[in-house]
C-alpha cells in the first residue's frame, strides 16, 4: 500500500480523475489495480485499487481505534458532521453526476436524482431520535432499555445506486456512534471512493473508510473477526453467501435483496393519468432497481387499451448514452448482467411468448437492451418468475381479486408491491393482502429516509432507514439501576 496524502483542505474541490482507497483519512493505492467499463461504450474507466487482506486488516484496526472515541461523542457532534458532509456532497453534485453516468450508465437526469436523494438521506437521518425507554421506575430501581453502538460496520454496496445506497448505510452507522468501512461494487467503485475522500474532511480518521477491490474483498469482510455488522444490498443468492459467511463470527446482518414486485391495475383507473407513473416504475434506471415493477397485472376489461397506451408511451422514449439530452433508457450496467438479460430474451421464442414491443436485442457499442413488453405470458414463464434487472416487463390479465392476489403473492420474493385504483377502499383492501415489505396504493417505489425499508421472504432480512434502521446498528442494552 502506497500512501498518497492525508486530509484535503475543506474548501478545495475534489479531483474526480484519480481514485484511491481511503484508510484512516489517508488516500492510498495498491500494487495491483483494475478498472471497470463504461457500459455505454465499453471503454475502460480509470484505474482503482485492488485491496488486499493487509489493506483490510489495517482499515479494521483503524476503525476499531476510531470507534473508541467516536462512540463517546454526542449526538449533536455526529449530526453536525453528517450535515456538513451532506452540504459538501451537494456542492460536488455536478462532478458526482457526470462520474455516476460514466460508471453506472444511467442518464444524467437520473444521476442528479440519485444525488439529490443521497443528500436528503444525509440531512434527514440525523434528525431522528435514538430511543431510550424507561421500562420501570419505582422507589428502589429504574429499568432502562437503550441502544448502544455495535462497533465496526461494513457496507457492501451494489452497482445500481452506488451513491444513495452508500450514504444510506454511512449515515445511520456513524450517527449511532459506529465506524464504517464501505466496499463499493467492482463495477461502480468511483463515486463511492470520492464519497470516502470527501468524508475525510468531516469525520475523524478511521470513522468512514472506503476500500476498492475485486470480488474477493466481500468475503474477506464478511468473515473478518474485527467487523461487527454487515449491511448488504444485492442479489438473493449472494445474500445467502453473505449470511453464511457472517455466521462464523456471529456478525449482525442486514440483507436488502432482490425483488419481483407485482403491480395490480384495477379496471376503474384513469389510464392516461397513471400511465407515466406506472411506466417509470417499470423502466426507471433501465429497470435495474430491486423495487421496480416486474409483473404488471392489468384487469381484463382495460387490458387491451392499457397495453396499447403502454407500448406507445415506451416507443416515445429515447435510448442512448446517458450524457445525451432527453435519454430515458441507458445501458444495462455490466457485461455479466447484459448476458443474463440476453439469456432471458432467448426464452421469448423458446417459450412461444408474444412481444407487444421489442423482443430482440440489437447490436450496439454498449450494453443496450431494447425495451420490451411481453403480452400476457404464462404465469410460469421465466419473464414472470425471474427478476430480469433489465428493461423487459410482462403484462398479465386478471379478472378475479382473490386470484390476482394469489398470483401476486406466488413468489419467493417479497420486496414491494402496489395496487392502482380510484376506489381507495378497494385498493387498501387488496394492499393489505399482499406479501411484501412495502405496499403502495396508487404509487410504487416511494421511499423516505425516516421510513423503514426491507423485504419479506427471499427479499431480505431486517430493515434499513427510519428508527428501525438506526436500531440495526446498535446493541440493545437493559440497565437495572438502583436508587
Amino acid at each position: 500500500m502506497a500512501v498518497i496524502n492525508g486530509v484535503n483542505g475543506h474548501a478545495a474541490k475534489l479531483d474526480f480523475t484519480t481514485f484511491y482507497n481511503v484508510i484512516n483519512n489517508e488516500l492510498s493505492t495498491t500494487a495491483r489495480t483494475r478498472h471497470s467499463i463504461n457500459p455505454a461504450n465499453r471503454q475502460p474507466n480509470p484505474e482503482v485499487p485492488v485491496s488486499t487482506q493487509e489493506d483490510l486488516d489495517k482499515a479494521v484496526d483503524c476503525a476499531r481505534e476510531a470507534f473508541k472515541k467516536w462512540s463517546k461523542t454526542s449526538v449533536e457532534e455526529r449530526r453536525a458532521a453528517i450535515t456538513a458532509f451532506s452540504r459538501a456532497v451537494d456542492d460536488h453534485k455536478d462532478d458526482f453526476a457526470k462520474l455516476l453516468t460514466m460508471e453506472q450508465g444511467k442518464p444524467l437526469a437520473q444521476s442528479y436524482h440519485e444525488i439529490g436523494m443521497a443528500t436528503e438521506w444525509l440531512q434527514k437521518i440525523p434528525t431522528m431520535k435514538i430511543p431510550e425507554d424507561i421500562l420501570e421506575d419505582t422507589e428502589d430501581r429504574q429499568i432502562i432499555q437503550r441502544y448502544v453502538p455495535l462497533g465496526v460496520a461494513c457496507a457492501i454496496v451494489p452497482w445500481n445506486y452506488p451513491i444513495l445506497l452508500a450514504v444510506g448505510k454511512i449515515a445511520p452507522a456513524v450517527y449511532t456512534g459506529n465506524a464504517i468501512i464501505v466496499k463499493p461494487s467492482p463495477y461502480t467503485p468511483y463515486c463511492d471512493l470520492k464519497l470516502g475522500e470527501l468524508a475525510t474532511r468531516f469525520f475523524p480518521p478511521g470513522v468512514v473508510q472506503v476500500l476498492s477491490g475485486d470480488h474477493d474483498l466481500g468475503p474477506m469482510m464478511t468473515s473478518h473477526p474485527g467487523i461487527d455488522k454487515v449491511s448488504f444490498t444485492g442479489s438473493s443468492e449472494t445474500g445467502k453467501k453473505v449470511m453464511a459467511s457472517c455466521a462464523g463470527t456471529l456478525k449482525r446482518v442486514t440483507l436488502e435483496l432482490g425483488g419481483n414486485d407485482p403491480a395490480i391495475i384495477c379496471d376503474d383507473v384513469d389510464i392516461d393519468a397513471i400511465l407515466p407513473k406506472v411506466h417509470a416504475m417499470c423502466f426507471y434506471c433501465s429497470a435495474q432497481i430491486c423495487m421496480m415493477i416486474k409483473r404488471l397485472y392489468v384487469h381484463e376489461k382495460i387490458y387491451d387499451q392499457f397495453r396499447e397506451a403502454f407500448v406507445k408511451y415506451t416507443q416515445n422514449l429515447k435510448s442512448g448514452d446517458g450524457n445525451q439530452s432527453d435519454v430515458f433508457f441507458g445501458p444495462v450496467q455490466n457485461a455479466e448482467q447484459f448476458e443474463r438479460v440476453k439469456n432471458l430474451f432467448t426464452t421469448i421464442p423458446a417459450e412461444g411468448l408474444k412481444p407487444a414491443l421489442g423482443g430482440k436485442i440489437e447490436d450496439s457499442e454498449g450494453y443496450f437492451v431494447t425495451p420490451t413488453v411481453i403480452d400476457n405470458p404464462p404465469e410460469k414463464s421465466r419473464v414472470v418468475t425471474e427478476e430480469p434487472f433489465g428493461p423487459i416487463v410482462p403484462l398479465l390479465k386478471w379478472s378475479d381479486e382473490d386470484d390476482v392476489v394469489a398470483r401476486a403473492n406466488d413468489s419467493k420474493m417479497g420486496l414491494g408491491s402496489s395496487v392502482w385504483s380510484k376506489d381507495i377502499e378497494r385498493a387498501n383492501r387488496i394492499a393489505k393482502r399482499l406479501e411484501s415489505g412495502s405496499v403502495w396504493v396508487n404509487s410504487h417505489f416511494d421511499v423516505a429516509p425516516c421510513v423503514p425499508f426491507g423485504g419479506h421472504k427471499w427479499s431480505g432480512m431486517g430493515m434499513e432507514w427510519g428508527v428501525t434502521g438506526l436500531k440495526a446498528y446498535c446493541n440493545q442494552q437493559i440497565l437495572w439501576l438502583k436508587k
